[in-house]
């Protein structure tokens, strides 16, 4: 797919047309992912011993499937290592892909084709957005800053079977081909020759690559996780003397991979990059799961492609149910597998409008409870 030869409304359309259309109806459009994904759960080991084929609804598929987190899936990972990718996947692993391990121990992941299709769309979808929102379709053929993280990291030796994996933000990156063809300077390629390190050294060689390749180009925007970008500007402050803002026109920047990014990261990344949108994701590992739709800073989700669930302190609800200010940890169904625990908690908004506050952990709950009970005596 080849983006500047094919930047007309029709095909742009087609990648936000879906999400748009499912936003007006939540109910329906979730109620077709359920039934999609529990056709490719028939198709494990896991979902025939978990009763795929007597799922006819929601309340079924909560009955029939427990919740799970990544320590519950490992033991199928392991099996997919072995080459019993049916245990658990409705597809063949296209390749494996690790979080960051920002919050503890990295996590290792198969993916499969659907699952990376599905990257690609979703993550389309905040830049489509906002170029179409602001009739700002240059942004859309310009270069991009690429501070995505190393995707050759490691192998893992199963069997005599070797397999090769890296973070995931780089790995998609590499196999996008509208990024990863058109916009990212520097391509994953040249990210990937620097090594898989991410000490500050690493880093800062990784920083010196994209000035060194971007410097003289007309770059519009940047992309990655939302701490590394910020520490690239700061880097590039301390080592050349010069703000990003200074050296490029950036027309937005897109962050992802991280809580609060328009509240605890925007006004400074604004420091460095200029008065500029911050357009946000909700994407991890997993899938890419939401983002943000106007200039209200919020992410809606993309129900047409996941299944949303939340487990509040009362009971467990769909997502798009939650009413403004109900709040509970999020449970996503995707292509991959059912009913996983992503070990966040998200916040509604109102008119599905959402916020990812933070890690399900006792102290951050403990903060948002303490929030709400301010606010409620301030309101």
């Amino acid at each position: 797919m080849n983006l500047s030869a094919r930047t007309g409304a029709s095909f742009l359309q087609e990648i936000v047309s879906p999400w748009y259309e499912a936003l007006q109806n939540p109910a329906e459009a979730q109620q077709k992912v359920l039934k999609n994904l529990v056709e490719g759960y028939a198709k494990t080991l896991y979902g025939k011993n978990h009763g795929a084929f007597n799922v006819e609804g929601a309340a079924d598929f909560r009955k029939n499937f427990p919740k799970v987190n990544y320590k519950g899936l490992v033991p199928y990972f392991e099996e997919v290592q072995r080459g019993n990718e049916t245990i658990i996947l409705s597809e063949p692993p296209v390749c494996w892909v690790m979080t960051r391990g920002s919050t503890g121990q990295a996590k290792v992941f198969p993916v499969t084709k659907t699952h990376i299709e599905q990257i690609f769309v979703c993550g389309a979808r905040a830049l489509v957005n906002h170029a179409l929102r602001k009739d700002d379709l240059e942004i859309l053929t310009g270069k991009m800053l690429n501070l995505n993280f190393p995707s050759m990291v490691s192998t893992i030796d199963s069997d005599g079977c070797k397999i090769t994996y890296g973070y995931s933000s780089g790995t998609y990156a590499k196999l996008n081909p509208i990024l990863n063809q058109v916009s990212l300077l520097p391509r994953q390629e040249e990210i990937d020759a620097l090594g898989p390190g991410i000490t500050k050294p690493d880093w800062e060689r990784r920083f010196d690559l994209v000035h060194e390749r971007a410097l003289n180009e007309p770059v519009v925007a940047a992309i990655g996780v939302t701490p590394v970008i910020l520490s690239f500007g700061r880097y590039l402050k301390k080592r050349y003397g010069r703000e990003p803002k200074e050296l490029w026109k950036f027309r937005a920047l897109i962050c992802t991979s991280v809580r609060k990014i328009q509240f605890k990261y925007g006004p400074i990344l604004r420091k460095h990059f200029g008065e500029i949108p911050i357009v946000e994701m909700y994407s991890a590992t997993e899938g890419v799961f939401a983002q943000q739709l106007d200039d209200l800073p919020y992410i809606t989700p993309n129900y047409d492609k996941y299944y949303f669930e939340v487990e509040t302190s009362k009971d467990m609800k769909m997502l798009y149910e939650l009413k403004r200010g109900e709040w509970g940890r999020l449970i996503i169904s995707s292509c991959l597998f059912p009913r996983y625990d992503i070990g966040d908690m998200i916040e509604a908004m109102g008119h599905n409008y959402f916020r990812v506050f933070g890690r399900a952990k006792t102290l951050t709950i403990l903060e948002h409870k303490l929030y709400r009970l301010l606010l409620g005596w301030f309101l």
